[in-house]
């Protein structure tokens, strides 16, 4: 097997935790996947996600506007109006 970008941050987790080679990879394989999604991808996600828990349009707004600023590369912040157009178009 190839060394990979994470091989560090994999050794890490299995030393420090219960987690095998393989499912410490897996881990960090979904947690970069995670943090790599694009912006539109995450907010109508989160939207959704959102919605499905009876949360309003103003509610949900509000809290990708807080989740937005604690992504890895935090874009600008963005109107309410701005994140209603990404996901309606």
């Amino acid at each position: 097997m190839s060394p990979g970008p994470y091989d560090d941050l994999v050794a890490h987790l299995v030393r420090t935790t219960p987690l095998s080679a393989g499912e410490a990879a897996r881990v960090v394989a979904d947690v970069v996947g995670y943090f790599a999604e694009p912006l539109p991808e995450f907010v109508r996600r989160r939207h959704a996600e959102l919605k499905r828990r009876g949360l309003t349009n103003e509610q949900i707004f509000a809290a990708l506007d807080g989740e937005l600023s604690t992504r890895r590369v935090a874009p600008p912040p963005m109107s309410a109006r701005q994140l209603r157009r990404i996901v309606y178009g």
